[in-house]
């Protein structure tokens, strides 16, 4: 046997009794899937691909299982500071709920707080919850910033999101190099030109698109 491929079997790919009986479903239905494509789901390099693609999907759409007040976990902290926030450039993956194939790119969050400010690795646990499921850019969008309108009441919340999309860029109308920008935009971030203005300003310094 390859030691190699043994290796790489050990790390990688679970067994069926590592999986939860919800994995050994969605196993089942990529053998079925891969059969109706016209493949033989028992030659070498298949053999253990629905186990792979179950444990894949599981962790891939894991955001399911989050919740707000776990992700944040009491990382609200009281503070006399009312300047704009901004976490910039946080890597986010997900997968198009129109095609199951991946999305990915960066999040740009900013808030204005009034009396709370929350933990800054605690929004790039938000952006993970959320972009942790089947999804539409837009609607992560909007999840990310209402739920930190939600959390801490700030005055404003802005998010903007740019990501390519692999279901334009594999197939369909197959443009590599488009990329989705979409923006979400509440309280002063929506109804002050200037705040919006020097949030935008301030993402796009040294910032190119994925």
């Amino acid at each position: 046997m390859d030691r190699t491929n043994s290796l790489h079997d050990l790390v990688d790919h679970p067994t069926a009794e590592q999986l939860g009986e919800g994995q050994e479903k969605m196993a089942a239905l990529v053998r079925q899937l891969l059969l109706e494509l016209g493949e033989d789901p028992e030659r070498d390099g298949l053999q253990r691909t629905p186990e792979r693609v179950a444990g894949a999907l599981t962790e891939l759409t894991k955001g399911y299982h989050m919740k707000m007040e776990e992700v944040l976990n009491g990382a609200l902290f009281e503070v006399c500071y009312d300047e704009m926030v901004i976490v910039k450039d946080i890597e986010m993956f997900s997968l198009c709920e129109h095609h199951l194939l991946p999305f990915f790119g960066k999040v740009h969050v900013a808030y204005l707080p009034k009396k709370k400010v929350i933990g800054l690795s605690k929004i790039a646990r938000l952006v993970e919850m959320f972009s942790r499921r089947l999804q539409i850019q837009e609607r992560l969008t909007s999840q990310i910033a209402k739920t930190i309108e939600e959390a801490i009441d700030p005055a404003g919340v802005g998010v903007v999101i740019e990501a390519r999309h692999l279901c334009m860029m594999m197939r369909g109308v197959e443009k590599q190099h488009s990329a989705a920008v979409t923006s979400s935009m509440l309280g002063a971030f929506r109804d002050n030109v200037q705040t919006r203005d020097e949030f935008l300003s301030l993402i796009a310094r040294n910032n190119a698109i994925v």
